[in-house]
């Protein structure tokens, strides 16, 4: 029997086209729960085909919900099971992992409160982090100044000066990612260091926050399988109108540089509408192995940590959350 006093949370995790959002999906309906999203591109209106979200639905069941004065706990419905933290905020806001934390914790009380189950899903590590070890942000205004001096240096001239700043937050950040490495470093100039983050424990799962338990299941591929689901993930993009949409995302007023922030499609997108990529079959081919690439950063993040149950099919999550809810 499912104790329904515990504060029970299942994060479903993995790379990009490993298939977590169908897997939370079932897991949702299964045992009455209802989805965090923890994909940093998920959360920008608009930036839909890109980023890979789950077909928007009608919320049926849901009406005390959609008309909630907070719009974070307005439900962005899919296959009848509400979701959150999806298309909250437009390409042009700032938002980052603090903000997540925030937000989900929000959200997480909310759903425990209606006797639902939270289940996050996402492949932002740092985000998932943040929220499954409680992940203490400093509070460092941006510094404008040093903001822009900064940017004009490149991601590998940034990930070494961070390197020799500190080498801690340098093994645990993304080398390509210009904003993150821009912002680790602000920190590190305002306050000596950025603060280190709680060690990935070994024991059971959800002891490292004493009110709030957590069940880590990571889906697992062998990487031919995954390359595979990569490349036709890329290809089905291209045919939604993936193009299409960068260029009215930028129509609506996000500059190139904001847009290619966000990294993967939305980096090199602008560089074929610039003419820079030549042809469709080079951008399909660069999306690819950038997409390729990601996930194997994906995979090095996630393996540090150990509390992670890695499965390969729905059964077996099942079988997993299962136990888990009935302890």
């Amino acid at each position: 029997m499912i104790n329904e006093l515990e504060n029970k949370i299942v994060v479903i995790l993995g790379p990009t086209a490993s298939g977590k959002s169908a897997a939370a999906i079932q897991l949702a309906k299964k045992f009455d729960g209802e989805i965090i999203s923890a994909d940093s591109r998920q959360i920008y209106r608009g930036m839909d085909i890109g980023s890979g979200k789950v077909p928007k639905s009608e919320c049926k069941n849901q009406k005390e919900n959609l008309q909630s004065k907070n719009k974070l706990l307005r439900p962005y419905c899919s296959e009848d099971v509400p979701h959150y933290i999806i298309d909250i905020v437009s390409p042009n806001t700032d938002y980052n992992a603090a903000k997540f934390k925030h937000d989900a914790e929000k959200v997480i009380r909310n759903i425990l409160s209606r006797k639902k189950l939270p289940i996050i899903c996402g492949g932002t590590g740092f985000w998932i982090k943040a929220v499954v070890d409680n992940v203490d942000f400093p509070e460092v205004k941006p510094d404008w100044k040093l903001r822009e001096e900064l940017d004009k240096q490149s991601a590998e001239k940034l990930f070494q000066k961070l390197k020799k700043i500190d080498p801690e937050r340098a093994a645990n950040i993304d080398a390509k990612n210009k904003v993150r490495l821009i912002r680790a470093i602000e920190i590190c100039k305002s306050i000596g260091k950025v603060p280190a983050l709680p060690p990935a424990s070994s024991s059971h799962q959800g002891k490292i926050r004493n009110e709030l338990k957590f069940l880590q299941i990571g889906i697992q591929r062998d990487k031919e399988r995954l390359d595979e689901r990569i490349r036709k993930n890329v290809e089905k993009r291209f045919s939604m109108g993936m193009i299409e949409e960068v260029e009215k995302i930028h129509k609506q007023g996000v500059s190139w540089k904001k847009i290619q922030s966000f990294g993967l499609s939305y980096n090199l997108i602008p560089e074929y509408l610039k003419g820079n990529i030549e042809s469709k079959e080079e951008l399909n081919e660069k999306i690819y192995l950038a997409e390729k690439n990601y996930a194997k950063r994906q995979m090095t993040w996630f393996k540090k940590d150990k509390r992670i149950i890695w499965l390969d099919n729905y059964k077996k999550i099942e079988k997993e959350t299962q136990k888990f809810l009935e302890k």
